[in-house]
């Protein structure tokens, strides 16, 4: 996956919505964190991982791909915030138990809210990438998922979402 190229657009977007929305010069990473954690429930609750008392089977692979798009926007967007633009990756190893990694992924969110470090923000990362991994999602399809998600995002922006 080409994170420059992905980190690169969503610079593009943040900066549009900080000139929209009269943004500038504030913190936002508050904000971007509870963003990302919102989007990790909504990810989570479309795999119905921790879900023990239902049949439901998970939503589709599309539905769960763009959940997790989602989620690396604001990951992508918190990491430009903080000033990280060199990041240093190796999605962890996929574990067997996806709701254990959506705890881990929970608590390294909390931890970054207190320490802002970079490397705390790459085990992170690291994390969202193993679990992409864990839900059977192929980086070109998150690539492409990703570019479609932005324009979309792009366009929410020039109809005043």
């Amino acid at each position: 996956m080409n994170l420059h190229k992905l980190l690169t657009l969503q610079g593009e977007l943040d900066a549009r919505i900080k000139a929209e929305h009269g943004l500038h010069g504030q913190d936002l990473v508050p904000k971007k964190l509870l963003a990302l954690q919102v989007e990790l429930a909504e990810l989570a609750n479309e795999t119905r991982c921790f879900k023990f008392w239902s049949k439901k089977p998970a939503s589709g692979i599309n539905v769960i791909l763009e959940e997790y798009v989602d989620v690396m926007h604001f990951a992508l967007s918190l990491a430009i915030e903080l000033g990280y633009t060199e990041l240093q990756t190796a999605a962890q190893a996929p574990g067997s138990d996806v709701t254990a990694s959506f705890l881990d992924l929970m608590h390294r969110t909390s931890q970054l809210a207190v320490t802002r470090s970079q490397a705390d923000f790459e085990a992170l990362l690291n994390g969202l990438l193993g679990l992409g991994h864990q839900l059977g999602l192929q980086e070109s399809e998150i690539e492409a998922a990703y570019f479609a998600k932005n324009e979309v995002n792009h366009q929410r922006q020039a109809e005043g979402y």
